[in-house]
């Protein structure tokens, strides 16, 4: 198994918009939650946003990103839209940021709102997908299609505007196969990048109640990552990037009032990437069948403790697995951040 990591990514500016611009509230959503932001932002709170992040860019990041997101960014009235993106823009002309980046609907891809924002340096757009099963996005109140989906891509690859899609597990009414099918009918659209995000009950959302009455049951975290890993597999099986899996963890999230029941966990990605690790470790034992009751495990230092897992979980299990009296783990920088060695403990 050959699994490519991300490792050079933009430096990126949120701003964050919780709800604006929505026509109605997904059935999981509670963007004040997550966010932490519950009032609308003034001129000056863009600006001191953008500010306070400048002072801590990362050297080693060549791009600048300002990006608006938790809300539905083209579904907010005109002048909204201009004015926010004018804001963006300064940065932009005085060379302080590269671009401009924001999340929005698929049934908001339109000629009108595209030729709206033309003329300002908006090189990348989100589209809040979830779903590409029809029962699924019913269920979730989404209030968008498939093919609504479908020809969002289409026009803003063919305006040549990097496109990026976020899709959600655990959601109502899905299934792994519902899930998986999703995902295929994304890989045929071709998008630039992936989210993947697990499906949370949130405080004051609509899915609380419904939890509630018991007509919903979250997955537990071992199920959400597994969902993960398959869908992370699939998508680098087709040369598309999977830039974030879970949560951005947040002190709103961390205090336990947020959060009703689901499998948030601060460290999501790092669960999928070091099941992935495990798998890996697992097929290259079978194959070589080491005759010893000590073995050790090279890996790139930079994925040593994807290997190892949260706590040396997958130390824990490849020992109880195959009889292992050790397992040792060393760091090998001749070795590429998807690979591993593994040979008898002499």
């Amino acid at each position: 198994m050959t699994v490519k990591f991300n490792s050079q990514k933009p430096f990126i500016i949120p701003i964050f918009i919780p709800h604006a611009g929505c026509p109605q509230r997904c059935v999981f959503c509670n963007q004040s939650s997550i966010t932490g932001v519950r009032s609308k932002l003034s001129q000056k709170d863009v600006r001191d946003q953008i500010e306070a992040f400048l002072k801590f860019k990362n050297a080693r990041r060549n791009k600048v990103q300002i990006a608006f997101f938790g809300g539905n960014f083209l579904g907010m009235p005109a002048n909204e839209i201009k004015h926010l993106l004018a804001e963006a823009a300064e940065y932009v002309k005085t060379g302080r940021v590269d671009s401009i980046r924001f999340s929005t609907r698929p049934d908001t891809i339109d000629r009108q709102r595209l030729d709206l924002i033309k003329n300002f340096p908006v090189t990348t757009i989100e589209l809040g997908v979830q779903s590409m099963d029809e029962r699924v996005l019913s269920a979730t109140k989404r209030g968008h299609s498939a093919p609504d989906t479908e020809k969002a891509i289409q026009h803003l690859k063919e305006l040549n505007y990097e496109v990026g899609v976020q899709l959600m597990v655990g959601l109502p009414g899905d299934t792994p196969r519902r899930l998986i099918a999703s995902a295929q009918r994304i890989v045929q659209l071709k998008p630039d990048f992936i989210r993947i995000y697990p499906t949370v009950v949130l405080a004051g959302s609509p899915l609380a109640a419904t939890y509630r009455k018991g007509n919903y049951v979250p997955l537990s975290l071992d199920e959400a990552v597994s969902r993960a890993k398959n869908l992370y597999l699939l998508f680098k099986d087709n040369n598309i990037r999977v830039i974030r899996m879970g949560l951005q963890a947040s002190q709103d999230l961390e205090d336990g009032s947020t959060i009703l029941a689901g499998p948030y966990h601060p460290a999501f990605g790092h669960l999928v990437y070091s099941e992935i690790f495990l798998d890996m470790a697992v097929a290259q034992i079978e194959s070589s069948a080491p005759n010893t009751d000590s073995i050790s495990i090279c890996a790139n230092p930079s994925s040593v403790s994807k290997l190892r897992g949260l706590r040396n979980r997958n130390i824990e299990i490849l020992k109880k697995k195959f009889g292992f009296e050790s397992v040792a783990v060393k760091p090998d920088d001749t070795l590429a951040e998807d690979q591993l060695k593994v040979s008898r403990l002499l």
